[in-house]
C-alpha cells in the first residue's frame, strides 16, 4: 500500500466520521453530549482540512475550476424548477 492510497483512505474515513458527528450533534437531546460531539466534529474537520492540504500539496487530490458559463447554466436550470 502506498502513501497516496493511505491518505485517500484516511480522508474517506474522516469524511464519514464528520457525517456521524453531524447527525449525532443534531439528534442529541443532552447539552453535554452535544458539546462533546461538536468538539469531535471540529477536531475531525480540522484533521480533514490538514489531510486535504497535504494531498493537494503532493498532487494527489486535484480540483478543477468550473467555467463561469457552466455555473450560470446550472443556476438557470435550478431557477426554472
Amino acid at each position: 500500500m502506498n502513501d497516496q492510497l493511505l491518505m485517500d483512505n484516511y480522508l474517506m474515513i474522516l469524511k464519514s466520521t464528520v457525517e456521524v458527528y453531524v447527525h449525532g450533534t443534531l439528534e442529541s437531546s443532552n447539552e453535554d453530549i452535544r458539546e462533546l460531539l461538536k468538539a469531535g466534529l471540529d477536531n475531525t474537520m480540522t484533521n480533514q482540512a490538514e489531510a486535504y492540504d497535504e494531498m493537494t500539496n503532493y498532487g494527489w487530490y486535484t480540483i478543477s475550476n468550473v467555467k463561469e458559463n457552466e455555473i450560470k447554466k446550472v443556476l438557470n436550470k435550478v431557477k426554472k424548477n
